[in-house]
């Protein structure tokens, strides 16, 4: 970001003191209770939008969107396998990761959105909540292949209702049942303190991206161009989808964040349980390590400028 946001300084101000050694380290529970407010803010907005528009209009876009989960660990699987030579487990597992999406970029996203007064379509978290799914089913097929027995009652769990899926589609649930009349009850915390816990939030994201910095020196300059060019290019799908599915300029440049973004939650949990053999150093380096640094002080408003760009030269989408 081009001004700096002080939620961005909070996370540069947590991976300055992680890379430092320092012992500050914000308590497990208020991490989790972080993260939880934060997943039930996001879904709860998207359901607030949700009750003003039919279900019936959004079904096709959720498909759009899930097709494109689906690619994008796709492209990814054979760069990690064949020009990384990572083994196939562990190729799997990251491309999954970069099929998925980041909530934390995804939050830092609607901020410099604000910011900017650059508007989108306001049922995204429906959107985020969809591609979370995608792309694990692809990564364990990737990694076990289609005739391996998997635990699909474990699997399905992990999937469907871990805790990011869980809050993300209940908050969703409850914004769209209540209405903007009755979650006002609830408003002071959930969204007038959101940016403040957003930058608590970021804070720990520092230190735990920090912490992912020795696997980075271990597996080489690898990681550090797949962490950086993976996202460029999915961001181009994004736009791409975006842009087909007649989404307006900001809606497009949300969802090629969402393309760009990797899952640091709900994949790792799902891959622990059904491809135990990957290392998760590997995609949490890469994921954490470089992605998610790179999208927030740089990707975001260079994806916005690539939007920009397209509706320049195509013009408003049919």
């Amino acid at each position: 970001m081009t001004s700096l946001d002080p939620i961005v300084l909070f996370f540069i101000l947590g991976l300055s003191a992680g890379l430092l050694r320092s012992e500050l380290r914000l308590p497990s529970a208020v991490y989790d209770l972080v993260s939880m407010v934060l997943l039930l803010a996001i879904g709860m907005k998207g359901g607030i939008e949700l009750a003003k528009q039919p279900l019936i209009v959004l079904l096709p876009q959720m498909f759009w969107v899930m097709l494109m989960g689906l690619i994008l660990p796709l492209l990814a699987y054979p760069v990690l396998r064949y020009v990384g030579h990572f083994k196939r487990e562990d190729a799997a597992s990251i491309a999954a990761h970069y099929g998925s999406v980041s909530v934390a970029t995804y939050a830092v996203a609607v901020v410099y959105f604000a910011s900017q007064q650059i508007s989108f379509e306001a049922h995204m978290p429906l959107l985020l909540a969809v591609l979370e799914i995608p792309a694990i089913l692809v990564g364990i097929v990737l990694a076990r292949g289609l005739r391996s027995k998997m635990p699909l009652g474990a699997l399905a769990h992990e999937v469907f209702l871990g805790k990011g899926i869980v809050l993300l589609v209940g908050g969703l649930l409850i914004g769209w049942i209540a209405g903007p009349q009755g979650i006002q009850s609830i408003a002071p915390l959930f969204f007038d303190l959101f940016y403040g816990i957003l930058a608590l939030f970021l804070l720990e994201m520092g230190l735990i991206t920090a912490a992912q910095f020795g696997s980075l020196r271990r597996y080489g300059l690898f990681l550090i161009l797949f962490g950086i060019g993976m996202p460029l290019v999915s961001a181009w799908i994004g736009i791409a989808f975006g842009y087909a599915m007649g989404f307006s300029v900001g809606g497009t440049a949300m969802l090629a964040i969402l393309a760009a973004s990797a899952s640091y939650i709900a994949v790792p949990a799902a891959m622990r349980i059904s491809v135990p053999q990957a290392n998760p150093a590997l995609s949490l380096a890469a994921a954490l390590g470089v992605s998610f640094p790179f999208n927030v002080l740089v990707g975001i408003p260079l994806y916005y400028t690539f939007a920009v760009w397209t509706y320049s030269l195509l013009g408003a989408p049919r």
